[in-house]
């Protein structure tokens, strides 16, 4: 393996190391729940899931599993005005 390779290896440990580096846009994954798989995609700070109770909620364990793996690597929603 030459040196600048080992380099490179080294800057991703540390940029994976450091989580406010990344900061996710949009996305799709399949969740592989208890009972089945789902799909789960987020675009724009919008969550969607397949799943029965995301319906009518618009959030539900899947994307509340993802929100919290993903902490500090998704956009912040803008809260109410004052």
């Amino acid at each position: 393996m030459d040196t600048s390779m080992i380099s490179k290896i080294h800057k991703a440990r540390e940029y994976a190391e450091d989580r406010t580096r990344f900061l996710f846009s949009s996305f799709a994954v399949q969740f592989r729940g208890t009972n089945s798989d789902h799909n789960v995609g987020y675009d724009g700070a919008n969550w969607t899931c397949d799943c029965h109770y995301f319906e009518g909620r618009n959030y539900c364990a899947h994307t509340m599993a993802l929100e919290r793996l993903l902490d500090g690597m998704l956009p912040v929603k803008p809260g109410p005005s004052a």
